[in-house]
């Protein structure tokens, strides 16, 4: 039986991508892009997708580096099509529709695929990832960090955004792992000190922000990792698709 993502959840992203919060995607996308190129530093690539492209933004901020020769999208939504193609971003050679797993690329057609902030929304996760390891030699997954103690008191909260699946750093990387990845590099940061003051208003709220930002900033960068994965905004992994490598499915 062919898998599709559920008919409730691309009905809620079709519009997603028509309202007015474009700061708020740039300075997000900003963030997501900076990871993505720490990460891969030192590789080059000459196609590359992005998989749950969403409006493009993060495709824009890479076509500005010359990231590679040819970029590729694929998006559930239209209104995400709609921006994307809008863009008339340079090395954009394809973009299209997509029923959220079945892959329209032949075998090993990519260098790379990103799947940004996209795995936390995706109900049938080992199907989505045993596709994208069919197209594409490297692949970056980033996610945000969203389990923490007392994470099942507050399932309203992450529905809100669509969030239907928690990670910490260990998770992500038994899941990647048990499908056959080889885990390269690994990133754990915390969002930009912009992301954590945008909308706020007033010195008071604006002193609060730069505070919390700080503190975390600091039980990020302890000699202990269990304290400071308590406290990280993302997860980025760069991937490698290694048949060697262990899969026990």
């Amino acid at each position: 039986m062919q898998v599709k993502v559920n008919t409730q959840l691309q009905q809620a992203y079709q519009n997603q991508y028509q309202s007015e919060v474009k700061e708020w995607r740039s300075l997000g996308a900003q963030q997501k892009a900076k990871n993505l190129l720490a990460i891969t530093q030192g590789q080059t690539f000459q196609k590359v997708l992005e998989v749950g492209a969403g409006d493009g933004s993060i495709l824009a901020e890479l076509a500005k580096t010359n990231f590679a020769r040819e970029l590729y999208a694929l998006e559930i939504s239209d209104s995400g099509l709609a921006s994307i193609q809008a863009r008339n971003l340079p090395n954009l050679q394809e973009a299209q529709l997509f029923d959220g797993y079945q892959i329209p690329y032949s075998d090993q057609s990519f260098d790379l695929v990103i799947l940004s902030h996209v795995l936390e929304h995706v109900e049938h996760e080992r199907v989505l990832l045993r596709e994208i390891k069919r197209v594409a030699r490297w692949v970056v997954i980033e996610v945000p960090k969203d389990y923490r103690f007392g994470v099942d008191k507050k399932v309203a909260h992450f529905l809100s955004y669509g969030h239907i699946n928690l990670y910490t750093p260990s998770l992500l990387k038994f899941l990647v792992r048990s499908e056959g990845f080889k885990v390269l590099q690994e990133l754990n940061r915390l969002y930009s000190p912009a992301i954590y003051m945008y909308g706020k208003k007033g010195w008071i709220a604006r002193l609060k922000a730069r505070l919390l930002y700080t503190g975390k900033y600091l039980l990020t960068h302890t000699p202990f990792e269990y304290i400071n994965h308590k406290f990280i905004n993302t997860i980025t992994l760069f991937l490698r698709n290694d048949e060697d490598d262990l899969k026990i499915f």
